[in-house]
Parts: C-alpha cells; structure tokens; sequence
C-alpha cells in the first residue's frame, strides 16, 4: 500500500512536469506567433524574434532610434513589457552631405546680381558690402542662400579671385566655386582681350581652376588692307583682312594654290570691307600675279596696287595688266608697276631711319631742303621723344615731289615697331624690326598703302617678340627676381640639418617660385648655395652643391623649364653675415637667385642688329640683382 502510494506521487509529479512543459511550449510558440504577426503588420519584417520562456527576445538592426523605440512599443501591447528583451542595434546615421556652394556674378556697368547659395559662417551681409564698395557700383541685388556648413577649402581665394575679376570687367558673368571660376565677359578689341586673358591668369589663385571665354567685337578695318608677296613658289601675306570666315578661308586657299605659305597665316576678321566681291577680287589677283612669275600685291580698299618683279617681261605684263583690268569685279581699281632692275649706289637717293632698343632715333640721308628737315625733326620727335632723335641729313633739291610724304609714312610706320630701321628710296620703301603687337606687319602694311596709294613698292619684314607684348605681362628680367625675392621674403627655402633634402615646410615657397618661373623661362639665373663656416671648407662647398642642385631638381618636378637656370655651390666663400653668432650663421645659410643675363635688353638688341648691320648694338651690362632666402 505504501509503495502504490509513492508511485502515485511520482506520477503526480511527472505528469505535472509534462503539463508545465508542454504550457511553455504553447505559451512560447503563442507569444512568438503573436509577436511576429505584430512586426509584420508594422512592416518591420527585418526584425527577429526568439522567445525562451516567458522572455521575448528581439534581434535585428532598425534604421533608427524612432523605428526602434516603435517596435519595442507594438510589442509591449501585445505581450507583458516585462517580458520583452530588446536586443536590436541602430544603423549608423549617414552624414548629411554638404551642398555645393556656388555664386553667380552677372555685372553690367555700374550694377550687379548675386545668385548662389553661400556658407553662413562666410558672412552674406560682409560679402554683399565687398561687392558695394567697389568703385563705381551703385546697385546690388543679393539674391543669396546661405548653408550652415563648414567653408569649403579654397572658397575664400576663389572668392576674393572672382572679385577681383569683375572689379576688372565692367560687362560680364563671374560663376565661382571653390576650386573653379569660370569668366564670360565682353572686351573693347582683340588686343584689350589678349589683355584681360593674361592679366586674369596671372592673378588666378593656384587652387582655382580658371575657364576663361572673353569675346572681342570684330574691329572696324580702315582702309581695308591686304597685302600679299609671291617670289617664285615662295608666297606670304604681310596683311590679310577678310569680312567673314568664309571670305578667309577663300583668301587662304587662293593663297596656298598660287604659292608655298611657310605656316598658315592669320587674317583678321573685321568691318569696313569695300565690296561683297572682295575675297573675289583677291583670287582674280593673285592669280594673275602667278602668271606674272611674283611680286607683290596690295589691296587698300577698293585700290589695288600690283608690283611686279623687276625680271618680268613687258608682254607678260602688259597680258596679265589686261586680263585683271577685265575680269575684276566693278569697284576695284588696278594701278600695276613694271619696276626697272634696282642699282643701289652711292648716287642713289636715300634716306635712312634707325630705332634703337634703348628709344634713341637716327635720321640720315637726304632731304629736299630746310623747311622740310624742320618738319621731319618735329613730327619724329613728336613720336620718339624730344630727347631721343638725333638728325644728320643733308639737302638734296633734285629729290622727287613725293619724297616728304614717303619720308613721313616710313616713320610713322616705324613707331608701330619697339625697334628697327626703315629706308626710303625713290621707287622703294623697306621696313625692317622688331614689334611686341602680333599685328605689326598689318597696321604697318595698311598705314603705307594708304600714305603712299599708288607708289606702294615697299617690302616688310616684322619680327613678334612676346617678350615686348605688353598684353601678355610677361615679366621682365628684373621684375623676375623681385617678384622670387618678395616670395622668400616671405618664406623660407628650409632644408634638413646638415643635408640637401627640402623640408616639407618649405613646398609652399618652392611653389610659388616655380609659378614665377614659369613665366621667366627666357631669363637666364643661377641658383646658388651658400653655407655658414662651421665644418671643414670642402664639404661645405659641396653641401652648397647639392642644396643648389635641390631647388633646380624641386623646379623641375612641379614642370618647370630649367635650361635658363644654373646651380652652384659656393660653400662659406661669400657670407653676408658675421659667423661668430648663431643668427649670423643662419643668415649665411642660404639660396640666392641671381640675374645673369638681361634677356629682354638682349632680345631687342638682337632684333636692331637684324634691322640695320650698321648700328652697333650696345653690351647689356649684366645685372646682379639678388633674391636671398635664408636656410636652416
């Protein structure tokens, strides 16, 4: 009896255990069906749910702090929140990228449009009252947005660029960025274009990219000139004006089959063109000029003027004369000219003109009388300067009617040049230089057709320099090394103790001389290493060695060309201090960039040479114009 009762109390027992078991199970798989059918209805089906017991277990990665806070309350509605383990994460939050900040500038004449979106710690109201401030602005409309975002790196020097820029350029739009500036503006002529393209890339902050589209009003052509040479197969146009593309592109083709061009030459585009038919009348012409065998040609206007060489026979003349005088378009008149052989001797009229680099003007040769010297010594002092003519010329009564008139254009065309000569003959003009405008040889060629009309037998020969461009703003020599010199005025050129390796502080520096440089590839500098006296005296000279070697090698990987350059040591040879101090030794440690050569004085030199063999050319003094940089 004893026994059937303990197992009746074990079978309690193990029937209670199942029971409670298999309540868990139900009460489990119930709350993890009701729970799951709650994310789903919420539309969170990336949530995970696991329960153990009585315990809800929630998994997953919610998008955000709210979606989870939500999912932890729909749960709690549906089952004890006591019950509820949240073990879900949260997604990291995406970092808000910054808007691109831009400005648009729209400027015409005294008023300007602001439109852009700015950063705030910027300042809209300072940067609103820059643009007021500039002179002559009477109206501004701000049209800006602002960000509170950081500044964008580069914004500032793109924006003081920008400012600068339509300070400049009364008529135009200005988009800014921060590493980006983009100038569309109107300019007064080709020239003031070249002008304003090379002033703005000059100015142009290294951090900015600068597009630049400036648009020039085509030039009004007074009188309309062209002038063409053929010798032989050999062809080149000293002027070339056309009213219309297609008008060059007719010239330039009626050029290139009646003779070889060395290169494709320019031909300006303008207004004021005669007649319709003038691309016309330059291919009727030159081909008549082929037919000749050579010469020259000159068209001023509707007036033609056709020299023929001096070996052309008189029936080929007179056949070509005829067909051109026939087929030319109406408008157009031919004046032709059989030269006779030129025989140059001391008998031989002449007057000579020679301009010099350095602005002085000689006048030789002959001159009908007084009265005609005193006009020539006024108006060449009037172009040249009172103080740069020098006259030695005597009176030859028997000189031709037109010979003041001819003496006059020659100087007139010869103040168009920086330097050269001109010679005046009876039935020959010659004009040869050196000119710093890449269209000399077209105001120098319409200035005589027009001064001499229908005794028009001159020969050109104009050399551009970009050196004397001053459109460009090349710099000269001098202007070179000062503008290095206040480059390290500012920073140091610095190197590792006791080695030639530049240190990382002084890249700024080494940029901003290689900026300059670039624009100085004709100016011939020595870079040189100097040391203090500490150490022995040979390895100090080739420590210097290698310092100089340093900054031509630091030039030449940021694209610099460096044939005009030279590095040398000089060790402790030349110090600019005292050695016996600390500050003195590092005064003593140092790079200088020493002029060598006057390029420019020398390039003008060169060019009054190639005008007139007989002016001696003076020695351009070497300069040493030093720019120091002190060096640890």
């Amino acid at each position: 009896m004893k026994l059937k009762t303990i197992a009746a109390f074990l079978m309690g027992i193990l029937m209670s255990i199942g029971g409670a078991y298999l309540a868990v199970g139900w009460i489990e798989s119930r709350s993890e069906d009701v729970v799951r059918a709650t994310l789903i209805d919420g539309g969170h089906e990336w949530a995970e749910v696991n329960v153990d017991g009585l315990q809800v277990l929630l998994n997953g990665t919610a998008p955000d702090e709210a979606t989870r806070f939500r999912i932890v309350s729909a749960v709690g509605r549906v089952v004890d929140p006591d019950r509820i383990v949240d073990d879900m994460g949260v997604r990291a939050s995406e970092q808000i990228t910054p808007p691109t900040f831009t400005v648009e500038m729209l400027r015409n004449g005294d008023g300007v449009s602001l439109i852009g979106l700015i950063p705030a710690e910027a300042g809209r109201d300072a940067f609103t009252r820059t643009i007021e401030g500039l002179p002559g602005m009477t109206s501004v409309t701000d049209m800006l947005e602002t960000a509170t975002f950081p500044t964008p790196r580069g914004w500032e020097a793109a924006i003081d660029f920008a400012t600068q820029a339509l300070d400049d350029l009364p008529r135009s739009k200005i988009s800014v960025s921060a590493d980006r500036v983009m100038v569309t503006a109107i300019s007064n002529s080709p020239e003031d274009k070249r002008r304003i393209e090379a002033d703005l890339a000059r100015k142009a902050p290294s951090s900015v990219q600068l597009v630049m589209n400036i648009t020039a009003p085509r030039p009004v052509i007074s009188p309309f000139t062209l002038r063409f040479q053929l010798d032989g197969d050999q062809a080149s146009f000293d002027a070339c004006s056309a009213d219309t593309r297609e008008s060059r592109n007719a010239i330039l083709t009626s050029a290139a089959s009646v003779g070889t061009l060395p290169e494709r030459p320019t031909c300006a585009i303008g207004l004021g063109v005669p007649s319709p038919n003038w691309a016309k009348a330059v291919d009727i012409a030159m081909k008549g000029l082929k037919e000749m065998g050579g010469g020259s040609l000159t068209f001023s206007d509707a007036d033609i003027s056709l020299v023929a060489l001096d070996s052309t026979s008189q029936a080929t003349f007179d056949r070509v004369v005829g067909d051109l005088d026939a087929t030319l378009p109406d408008v157009f008149s031919l004046h032709a000219v059989l030269p006779e052989k030129v025989v140059v001797d001391e008998t031989t009229p002449e007057f000579v003109a020679t301009h010099s680099p350095e602005g002085s003007l000689q006048l030789r040769g002959r001159l009908p009388n007084d009265g005609v010297e005193t006009i020539v010594n006024s108006f060449a002092r009037a172009q040249f300067g009172s103080n740069n003519v020098y006259l030695a010329t005597r009176d030859d009564p028997s000189l031709p009617a037109n010979w003041p008139v001819r003496v006059l254009a020659a100087l007139e065309a010869l103040a168009i040049l920086e330097s050269g000569a001109v010679v005046v003959q009876e039935d020959f003009l010659e004009i040869r230089g050196v000119s710093g405008k890449k269209n000399a040889s077209d105001l120098v060629s319409r200035l005589l057709a027009e001064k001499l009309q229908d005794a028009s037998n001159f020969e050109i020969s104009i050399r551009y320099d970009e050196l004397l461009d001053r459109t460009l703003d090349i710099p000269t020599p001098e202007e070179c090394v000062e503008r290095i010199n206040s480059i390290l005025a500012a920073g140091k050129i610095a190197f590792d103790p006791s080695s030639a390796d530049i240190s990382d502080s002084a890249s700024p520096t080494v940029d901003a001389i290689a900026e300059i440089a670039k624009q100085c590839d004709r100016v011939q500098m020595e870079i040189g290493g100097h040391t203090d006296s500490q150490g022995r005296e040979i390895m100090n000279e080739e420590l210097s060695q290698q310092r100089a070697d340093a900054v031509l090698i630091a030039l030449q990987s940021r694209r610099v060309r460096t044939g005009n350059f030279s590095a040398k040591g000089y060790g402790e040879a030349i110090p600019i201090a005292s050695n016996d101090t600390e500050a003195g030794r590092e005064a003593n440690r140092r790079i200088e960039f020493k002029l060598l050569t006057d390029a420019r004085a020398a390039a003008t030199d060169n060019a009054a040479d190639e005008a007139d063999e007989e002016t001696a050319a003076e020695d351009t003094p070497a300069e040493e114009t030093e720019a120091t940089s002190e060096q640890n």
